[in-house]
């Protein structure tokens, strides 16, 4: 197939690295930025530097932007786009841009079915990008009405590219899990390090200090948006969190050791028997 991936960031750049290592198929990589298009040319990740008119040669197209942006870019795009072709977003919330997406497919002829790489790193742009980001990580599709010999292409190409596991589910079940899963991590670590202890941590740190603080090191104006975007079931997740917290600091300023010792050992149990 022809494959045209739009935005070379480490998202769309390991895409496009992990297909042309693991697959046959030409890739077209199209970016806003002409020198991050040219590095990925000549590092082999694309086969080709494509325009919007490029999309009409692609059978996957890949939209790796920002939310919105993946939006914008179809809306003014479309019309470039195959007919019949697959097109597929790897943004982190799905309720905010399933609905458009699937409107602008009917609108423009192309199929689309939402999708979302569970990987990443701490960095971010072309230069992080890695062909085994996505080695043994979880592919989540929301198929958004699709047919499902279409989801079975998207995955059978995750696949290659080695995801491990395919998760198929609504757009409302992926952003109340992400809230959880993903959002309120970064939350908790971006919390976590705005301390005034933390520039003096190191000496006194280790593995629990990296565990909690790792994803502080964030994309600010991307992680607003898909903050904003999720708004309710993140803000669901924190009253839960804060909820928790206050029992854990209520029990410590009133000294009472049993209902503190019950309170870890639940959270104890509860990871025990997840065994991971």
């Amino acid at each position: 197939m022809k494959i045209a991936v739009v935005g070379l960031g480490i998202i769309g750049g390991s895409f496009c690295r992990a297909i042309k290592k693991y697959t046959d198929h030409y890739v077209i990589g199209i970016n806003r930025t002409a020198q991050t298009a040219q590095t990925a040319l000549k590092s082999g990740a694309i086969d080709e530097i494509g325009t919007c008119e490029s999309l009409s040669k692609a059978d996957i197209v890949i939209l790796a932007m920002y939310p919105q942006a993946d939006i914008d870019f179809v809306k003014v795009n479309g019309r470039f786009i195959k007919k019949g072709a697959i097109v597929t977003d790897a943004s982190g919330i799905k309720r905010a841009i399933c609905p458009e997406l699937k409107n602008l497919a009917q609108k423009f002829g192309f199929i689309f079915v939402g999708s979302h790489p569970m990987a990443g790193k701490e960095k971010n742009g072309f230069e992080a990008s890695d062909a085994d980001l996505y080695k043994n990580a979880n592919f989540i599709i929301t198929p958004c009405g699709a047919k499902q010999k279409y989801v079975d292409i998207l995955s059978s190409l995750a696949r290659a590219i080695g995801f491990k596991t395919i998760k198929i589910t609504t757009p409302e079940e992926h952003d109340r899990m992400i809230a959880f899963t993903s959002q309120l991590p970064h939350v908790l670590a971006c919390s976590y390090v705005l301390s005034p202890c933390c520039p003096n941590h190191n000496g006194f740190s280790a593995g629990s200090y990296r565990d909690v603080s790792r994803v502080a090191n964030i994309n600010s104006k991307l992680w607003s948006e898909l903050f904003l975007e999720n708004k309710e079931p993140l803000v669901e997740e924190l009253d839960i969190l804060i909820g928790n917290i206050t029992k854990i600091i209520n029990a410590i300023k009133a000294n009472d050791k049993e209902t503190l010792t019950e309170l870890l050992e639940k959270g104890h149990k509860v990871k025990e028997k997840l065994g991971e």
